[in-house]
């Protein structure tokens, strides 16, 4: 933004108009609590209303009752009769209260309690109802003004009996709650209704709902196990008899009576054939031994030499043989020393032994013919029993493959026999306790019309309303704060407009409103009175060496109360100097009527147009002299720029020793501008937190570039500060140095 720097008429120092700065530091504690102190009435108005409404919303709330039925669901119940679960039953401690919550708060258990205490017709749950109401608030409004809704606004809402059930019963879900009391298998049923008495019955309804839905549904669970059971009974007795069958067919097509016994004797008559299986087999080996050596030694050719075999030696019949020899042999040995060769005696003996030689060699021919012969029996009675054993052996593993058969035969009926008595005992045991409930859930608190009601919190809602509004209020006047570019203090003033301040204004308190226009004579607001004399003493200070006797009030925008401080100061000045108070405003004169003069005596505009005198014009307030706006003319800028002004100005200033003029806001028109130029000061009114800061500048910018004299500003209608704090009331009243 470009700065303006004008050096004025009177030789001051240069006004700058430099924009405001973009990045403003935080607001400090003080500075915070100054500025919702200064709008405490727009606070304490935004607290009033929200607490009004709240208060007013809480008294016509309908109060609503909570009534609570507890109930206590275990999760295992003691039961009359143990045995284990029917067949696809789940466990009953997973999640098992989450489970019964849920079905508490089922369609099916809301249904029964609407039904029961038909609930469809009540009035918090019957839509009809809603709707009859919602329809009577239709027909008020189109009454009022039917051109403002739709054709669909005055069609009315027909619920079948099916729709308002169905909706009750949605109703009825969303006011239900169901809650677990701690860590504790207690359960609490809670129905918020405006009713009381149709609240705690409900909730009643609802328990006694729950309970009986349990008990069908346990119900109709052991109806629907025994009709299982019963259907797979008839399955098991066929397989059961199927199984029998193949096991009789089996037995009678092998012809097995007694598998067990004949296995027994077969093995016993296979172990004895075993034992003597090894007996033939050594028998056969000691036959077959003797057998190769007396063919070996017939093999060489040595017969004889088969009485030193052990079979032969060993045989009784070849000893008395060998005895028999051995006497013949030991007489030719003694016959043989005693006679000669040809004596008869040693002819007899060797006769004898010769004899007896060949018995012996006869009779070892029959021991070693009888070696063989064993030989050859060992070896045939070995493989016989050898024969029977393998024959045992084969009808023992024919035997077992046959029981192995018949076994798993048998361990199919066993299993099949062993199902079907299962389930018939389960069977049994479910008929008989097909009327029997559990008892793990029962209602342990039954609900009773509560006498107070839970909700609404009529203390809690207020105190929460205006707590709200407070801060809502806070908020609202925090961003007025920060939203709002006006003047607000003379440190604003100072900063962005580099003019000193002549004086800060305060608001007059509201009694005193209706005499503001001579508040100073009346001396009724000290603060004011304080105000309006540091800014006449602001004026006289600034007088240099010549008095600056022509003073002009003007100011932005029209409403920021330059006519009453133009009375005002006037009427101070009027104190210690002769003072002539100007209506110089032609277009909008308040003078007049605000000092209570008469509004049609000659004034200004008569007196430029040359229709009346100076003396004409005057009227007098005590000491104070007025001139006021006279009749409206037609072209007030004309007379305002004509000479006349400027030779009754020169004669003011030689009449009186100050001439107070009081003239148009300089945005509105440019009549201001004609005047300031001829004034010897002019004072710039501000408005407090009214005036925007860029117009201020514009429209002082513009004063200067005309040469307006501008001596200072003057801060109006400044809100008061809050008790204890500094009053900003006293600056510095001389011009500003001149710029470097």
């Amino acid at each position: 933004m470009s700065q303006i720097a004008v050096r004025n008429s009177q030789g001051m120092a240069p006004w700058q108009a430099s924009p405001a700065p973009e990045d403003r530091d935080a607001l400090d504690s003080r500075k915070l609590w100054r500025t919702l102190w200064r709008r405490r009435g727009m606070i304490l108005g935004v607290f009033a209303v929200g607490t009004a409404a709240a208060v007013i919303y809480a008294l016509n709330m309908t109060p609503t009752y909570r009534s609570v039925a507890t109930l206590v669901i275990e999760p295992s119940g003691n039961q009359v009769i143990t045995f284990q679960q029917t067949p696809d039953r789940p466990d009953p401690n997973s999640d098992y209260l989450q489970t019964q919550m849920g079905l508490i708060q089922s369609r099916e258990v809301a249904e029964r309690a609407v039904r029961e205490l038909d609930l469809s017709h009540h009035e918090e749950l019957d839509p009809r109802q809603k709707a009859s109401r919602l329809s009577k608030i239709k027909a008020q409004l189109s009454n009022w003004h039917a051109d403002w809704f739709p054709q669909s606004w005055h069609q009315e809402l027909n619920y079948t009996d099916e729709q308002a059930f169905n909706s009750a019963v949605m109703e009825l879900r969303q006011r239900t709650s169901v809650t677990v009391v701690g860590k504790s298998h207690l359960v609490s049923i809670g129905v918020t209704m405006a009713d009381a008495e149709t609240g705690a019955a409900t909730a009643n309804a609802l328990a006694q709902g729950y309970l009986a839905s349990r008990q069908s549904s346990q119900q109709q669970e052991s109806l629907n196990a025994s009709r299982w059971m019963n259907t797979r009974m008839v399955e098991l007795r066929t397989q059961l008899q199927q199984a029998e069958s193949k096991l009789q067919a089996y037995r009678d097509g092998q012809g097995l009576v007694d598998v067990g016994g004949v296995a027994t004797i077969t093995a016993n008559e296979l172990a004895r054939t075993s034992d003597r299986l090894v007996d033939a087999r050594r028998e056969r080996a000691d036959a077959q031994s003797q057998y190769r050596q007396v063919q070996g030694l017939l093999a060489r050719g040595g017969n004889l030499d088969l009485s030193s075999v052990p079979a032969v030696i060993n045989n009784p019949v070849i000893q008395q043989f060998q005895a028999v020899a051995a006497t013949a042999q030991a007489r030719v040995d003694e016959y043989s020393q005693r006679y000669g060769d040809k004596h008869p005696q040693m002819v007899a003996a060797r006769s004898e032994l010769q004899a007896a030689q060949a018995s012996l060699r006869s009779q070892v021919s029959q021991v070693v013919a009888g070696l063989q012969h064993n030989y050859q029996l060992a070896q045939d009675n070995e493989n016989a029993l050898r024969s029977s054993f393998n024959s045992n052996k084969q009808e023992i593993q024919d035997i077992s493959r046959k029981e192995f058969a018949l076994r798993e035969l048998q361990r199919d009926v066993d299993s099949n026999r062993d199902v079907y008595n299962t389930f018939m005992t389960k069977l049994r045991e479910t008929m008989a306790t097909a009327d029997l409930v559990s008892g793990n859930a029962r209602v342990v608190d039954p609900a009773i019309a509560p006498l107070f009601p839970t909700t609404p919190r009529k203390a809690i809602l207020v105190v929460l309303a205006a707590l709200l509004s407070l801060i809502a209020g806070c908020a609202i006047a925090l961003l007025r704060e920060a939203w709002n570019n006006s003047f607000k203090n003379s440190a604003d003033v100072e900063r962005n407009l580099h003019l000193p301040v002549l004086s800060v204004v305060p608001m007059l308190k509201r009694r005193n409103r209706s005499r503001i226009h001579r508040q100073f004579e009346r001396n009724d607001d000290a603060a004011f009175a304080e105000a309006v004399r540091t800014l006449r003493t602001g004026v006289m200070l600034n007088d240099d060496d010549v008095r600056r006797k022509t003073l002009v009030l003007t100011s932005t925008t029209p409403g920021e109360g330059k006519t009453t401080l133009a009375i005002n100061l006037a009427g101070a000045m009027a104190r210690v100097e002769r003072v002539l108070l100007v209506e110089a405003d032609l277009r909008r004169p308040k003078v007049a009527s605000n000092l209570g003069l008469d509004a049609h005596h000659i004034g200004l505009a008569e007196l430029l147009a040359g229709k009346a005198g100076v003396d004409d014009c005057l009227q007098s307030i005590g000491s104070l002299d007025v001139i006021c706006a006279g009749e409206m003319p037609y072209n007030p800028q004309e007379l305002l720029a004509s000479t006349r002004m400027q030779t009754f100005l020169e004669w003011a200033r030689h009449r009186y020793d100050r001439v107070i003029l009081d003239t148009p806001a300089s945005q509105s028109v440019s009549d201001a501008a004609l005047l300031c130029g001829m004034a010897d000061s002019v004072i710039y009114v501000i408005k407090s937190e009214a005036t925007s800061m860029p117009l201020v500048r514009k429209s002082i910018g513009q004063l200067l570039q005309t040469g307006a004299p501008i001596t200072g500003v003057v801060l109006n209608q400044v809100s008061r500060p809050e008790p204890g704090q500094r009053r900003d009331h006293y600056y510095d009243y001389l011009p500003a140095a001149p710029a470097q």
